[in-house]
């Protein structure tokens, strides 16, 4: 992981935060961000890290928490690297069949059902992070080389504790219980849903339980924070590639009651949201005011019976107060 306060780094705390020991206040924001994580009930795991100073503090750090649609962004990050080698380009013009179309989040699937609709590699990119689209993602997994290609980068970043390793379309399947989906080529929007309904509330309750403690497309606080930090200070991909994902993120529509929820008008976020059953999540960079710097700030939720508004107020209380602590509490 690359920290710039390295020198000061004091540990784990109870096996939860680590701490710089020379930033005034930073073990009582920690004791506030558990706090708080309590809102949700469930697990939550918190990673800040100021880009400026190198400050950091974590709340289950090392622990696993599955990313959701989170994970669009290492799958950028595969995909953009493929397009710096030259091995593929956005003006790429990718044809969507029926088979294509899949559930869960976005527009794809509601508004072409009809073969014929092809759109560039740009537009799929976008639309996987704008408005988390999950036909595009998996169109743009398939583009970036698959779940083992985004996996073996992040080991290769080392940033093991990251691993994407299904398409959503088998992750909600999985997630929902559907145990076969039959061939590839032979799969649909519709053909889904008739397999989905047909599954028994007990069938879909183990299916959550197992989901829950599946490793499968799960990172860590810490290593979700490492791998923006990194992003953000330009050492993933080349200088076009780095700027064009962080605009991405910074236009995303999604989970505005999340990082931003409760922050001032004034303080810019560039993030990623994520949502399945009892995990709710946002990651993503918050750009203080007044030249106070940028906070790579990661909240995973997990294992929450709670509604996810509920979810979501407990993430902007956890963000706002690692907004007001970097903004007011100099190094």
């Amino acid at each position: 992981m690359n920290r710039a306060a390295t020198a000061f780094l004091v540990g784990v705390v109870a096996g939860t935060s680590a701490l710089c020991a020379q930033a005034p206040g930073l073990e009582r924001l920690s004791a506030e961000l558990e706090r708080l994580g309590g809102e949700a009930q469930g697990v939550v795991g918190v990673g800040a890290l100021h880009l400026e100073s190198g400050r950091e503090v974590y709340l289950h750090g090392d622990e696993s928490f599955p990313m959701a649609s989170s994970y669009k962004v290492p799958i950028a990050v595969q995909l953009l690297r493929r397009v710096d080698r030259g091995e593929i380009s956005f003006d790429d013009m990718i044809e969507l069949t029926p088979g294509d179309l899949h559930p869960g989040s976005g527009t794809l699937s509601a508004l072409f059902d009809d073969p014929g609709v092809i759109l560039s590699l740009r537009n799929l990119l976008e639309l996987m992070l704008l408005i988390s689209d999950n036909s595009a993602t998996d169109l743009c997994l398939r583009v970036a080389g698959g779940g083992a290609a985004v996996t073996a980068l992040m080991a290769e970043l080392d940033l093991g504790n990251i691993r994407v390793d299904r398409p959503t379309e088998l992750l909600i399947a999985d997630y929902i219980g559907i145990e076969d989906l039959g061939p590839e080529k032979g799969r649909t929007r519709a053909g889904f849903d008739e397999l989905a309904a047909k599954l028994s509330e007990g069938e879909r309750a183990a299916a959550r339980s197992t989901f829950d403690a599946d490793v499968r497309d799960t990172a860590t606080p810490v290593a979700m924070t490492a791998l923006l930090t990194r992003l953000w200070r330009g050492e993933l991909l080349s200088s076009e590639s780095t700027a064009l994902l962080i605009d991405i993120l910074g236009r995303v529509s999604t989970g505005r009651r999340r990082l931003r929820g409760f922050l001032t008008d004034d303080a810019d976020v560039a993030h990623k949201t994520g949502t399945i059953g009892g995990t709710t999540n946002d990651v993503g960079v918050i750009t203080l005011p007044n030249g106070a710097g940028r906070v790579v700030t990661v909240v995973f939720v997990k294992e929450s019976e709670l509604e996810v508004a509920a979810r979501e107020t407990a993430i902007a209380h956890i963000a706002r107060a690692i907004h007001d602590y970097f903004l007011f509490v100099s190094d």
